[in-house]
């Protein structure tokens, strides 16, 4: 049964760009969860794209252009930024991080994959660190 996963932006970074450890970690991890459906956020793709934008490093913006476009992606309107704000009250997150948190809950991700420690109280049991396996 294929699954719906959403990505945290880190993750994405972690695939298109040598980082040691975390590439070979995320690539791996992906191997052997083949049954999922990675799912991103224009949010994701304007984190992900800063950097390169920045540098003008347009070959890595196009790779990333590539990735993005054959991810399934969701959409984000008010409804998830309503949920984003109840998220970033109760929970005292940063609003990128409520924000992603919201599009992968508002659109039935059983999974947030990421490396970051604080979303898991936050995420009602769907945040999965990948690099602590």
């Amino acid at each position: 049964m294929l699954r719906k996963v959403y990505l945290d932006t880190c993750c994405v970074i972690y695939l298109l760009e040598d980082v040691p450890v975390f590439s070979e970690q995320i690539r791996k991890y992906m191997a052997v969860n083949m049954d999922a459906i990675l799912c991103v956020s224009p949010l994701v793709r304007l984190e992900a794209l800063v950097k390169p934008t920045c540098d003008g490093n347009i070959a890595l913006i196009t790779d990333y252009e590539i990735f993005l476009a054959d991810q399934q992606w969701l959409a984000v309107g008010d409804v998830e930024f309503d949920r984003a704000l109840s998220l970033r009250a109760s929970h005292r997150i940063k609003t990128p991080d409520a924000l992603h948190l919201a599009i992968a809950m508002q659109h039935d991700c059983v999974e947030f994959w990421t490396n970051d420690e604080r979303l898991r109280q936050t995420a009602a049991g769907m945040a999965v660190n990948i690099f602590d396996h």
